[in-house]
């Protein structure tokens, strides 16, 4: 079940985003009286099909992309029969190159669009719930594996990234600043002000979505809120508002090393001491096997919610959407470079895995308004059977005032279709080799 939850949310999720990025490629056609012969969502063979004026509108039957058949024009369907003729009115190539540029950009247009307006009802609908800046000065942080290799230690209080001020906990782990060059971060640690550096391709450290939960998060203190009737807790005799100094006289501080120290003691006698109303008390116990002791705890900080009008939305959830396309900029320049490393790269099974085993239209959303900012951002890459390509040889035409011949598109397009197959192909081989390895 699992499996076909995280398929059918990629599935809506690429049905949408390619529906629309070839919508408005047709779109942009049609208003210049181009004729669109085909709208395919998804590759044949086709599922199910029919015709509605001069255009085949169908489904086919591999979800991992989509096309629009112009007349006239040199794509990845290779059909340049047609071309052999005399251009007529109605086709790509008999319209100015303005209108065709127009054209081959109208599915990345739409699809930032796309991208743009999910962020934006995101921002409005749901605002932002984080832990500030503020919060970690004050608490500090707990550095998990990840963390403490590159110096990181529990409590530190980190004051600013790069030498500039942060809002929120996600600030410390975003794309932007692990992959900033030179990078550092200035942290209090007892008084004693540090610069933590960034090593270069330290964001090879974050793999998957489980690898920035093992970097660093903020400390939460506690205290007991209850301990449940029956439980081993209670014959202790803790209550509600009890704060748990030690245990085996390891220095508890927050939540996490809570948990941490009874998970390590599963299955054992513990000595367990505790302030209440300011006189300490101490007392054994056993901890269960699963390295729990009957308790529910009273979290001391709660995250900061800030909600925005919709003219704030606007301008929050553009930013946003943006910032997935500077991010993504800046990791293929450094891929090129070797500092970001090509097992980043992920297909279809690598994005099924970020949707997730479990339905929640939130971040169906998030991913889907993601997503679309990237396929936008590599469409427009100039490669040959990509928009990118087609706007890069339309550029030339109308600087030079001459067009490539018809020849060089077919060739050009044959070149782009084998990077795009053998990009396919490594992406895929990445998302199988990360199955095996649990990457």
């Amino acid at each position: 079940m699992d499996t076909l939850i995280m398929v059918g949310q990629l599935l809506l999720g690429l049905s949408i985003l390619v529906g629309l990025h070839e919508g408005g490629h047709m779109l942009a056609a049609k208003l210049f009286g181009m004729r669109v012969e085909k709208f395919s969502i998804g590759f044949p063979p086709k599922i199910v099909s029919f015709k509605y004026g001069e255009t085949e509108y169908s489904l086919g039957a591999i979800p991992l992309g989509g096309f629009v058949k112009i007349s006239g024009m040199v794509d990845e369907s290779m059909d340049t029969e047609q071309l052999s003729s005399e251009p007529q009115p109605w086709e790509f190539r008999a319209k100015p190159a303005w209108q065709r540029l127009i054209v081959m950009l109208g599915g990345i247009i739409v699809n930032v669009i796309t991208g743009i307006i999910i962020f934006i009802a995101l921002v409005y609908n749901r605002g932002e719930t984080y832990f500030s800046r503020d919060q970690i000065i004050e608490h500090g942080i707990v550095a998990y594996d990840i963390g403490q290799q590159i110096g990181f230690q529990d409590g530190d209080k980190v004051l600013d990234v790069n030498g500039h001020t942060y809002e929120s906990l996600a600030d410390l782990s975003s794309g932007d600043v692990l992959l900033s060059e030179n990078g550092y971060y200035t942290v209090d640690r007892d008084g004693e002000i540090l610069k933590i550096e960034i090593p270069r391709g330290f964001i090879n450290s974050f793999s998957n979505k489980e690898s920035l939960s093992n970097f660093i998060d903020i400390g939460v203190p506690f205290t007991i809120k209850e301990a449940t009737k029956g439980k081993r807790a209670a014959s202790l005799g803790l209550k509600d508002g009890d704060k748990v100094l030690a245990v085996n006289d390891q220095k508890i501080r927050y939540f996490s090393d809570f948990q941490r120290v009874l998970e390590e003691n599963a299955g054992k006698t513990i000595e367990l001491s505790f302030e209440r109303d300011g006189q300490a008390k101490s007392g054994s116990m056993e901890v269960y096997d699963d390295g729990t002791i009957g308790v529910l705890v009273n979290p001391l900080i709660q995250p900061v919610r800030k909600d925005f009008t919709f003219n704030e939305s606007i301008g929050k959830g553009t930013e946003k959407a943006f910032s997935v396309v500077i991010v993504n900029a800046k990791a293929l320049g450094k891929m090129f470079t070797g500092e970001v490393s090509t097992k980043n790269v992920s297909g279809p099974i690598g994005m099924a895995k970020i949707y997730g085993s479990q339905w929640d239209w939130v971040k169906f959303w998030s991913i889907t308004g993601l997503i679309s900012m990237i396929l936008a951002f590599m469409n427009l890459l100039p490669i040959p059977a990509l928009d990118g390509g087609h706007v890069v040889f339309l550029l030339y035409e109308m600087v030079s005032g001459r067009s490539p011949s018809e020849k060089f598109l077919e060739n050009a397009q044959k070149v782009g279709m084998v990077l795009l197959l053998a990009l396919m192909v490594f992406a895929i081989g990445n998302d199988i080799l990360k199955l095996f390895t649990g990457g």
